[in-house]
């Protein structure tokens, strides 16, 4: 399973990013995705989720802000971020919980990671 993210950079304060993560090797329409992110010192948290009947859920720090979505035709699912905040500013990475094929026991798989700086 191979979940590539991209879309992170430097932004101004209140400005916005897109995030993408495309993966394969696993059922993409079935899997839950979720987009975690990682500050410096901090523990990894979760951001936002959406299930693969497009329920969402998100962080009470980011609700309002970012907006989670999935193309399952793509096989990617997106992190648009707005209002950009210093304090959101860490690595983020892009998570499924699915199985590989039918039959398999559903894990969860991680991405790379990419950086988000939010600095004026």
């Amino acid at each position: 399973v191979q979940l590539q993210a991209s879309g992170g950079g430097l932004v101004q304060p209140g400005g916005s990013l897109r995030l993408s993560c495309a993966a394969s090797g696993i059922i993409f329409s079935a899997s839950l995705m979720g987009w975690y992110r990682q500050a410096s010192g901090n523990q990894r948290e979760l951001v936002a989720s959406i299930s693969n009947g497009g329920s969402t859920s998100y962080a009470d720090s980011v609700k309002g802000r970012f907006t989670i979505s999935r193309d399952n035709a793509k096989n990617t699912v997106y992190l648009q971020m707005d209002s950009l905040k210093p304090e959101d500013t860490a690595v983020y990475y892009c998570n499924a919980y699915g199985r590989r094929y039918y039959g398999d026991q559903p894990k969860s798989y991680w991405g790379q990671g990419t950086l988000v700086t939010v600095s004026s």
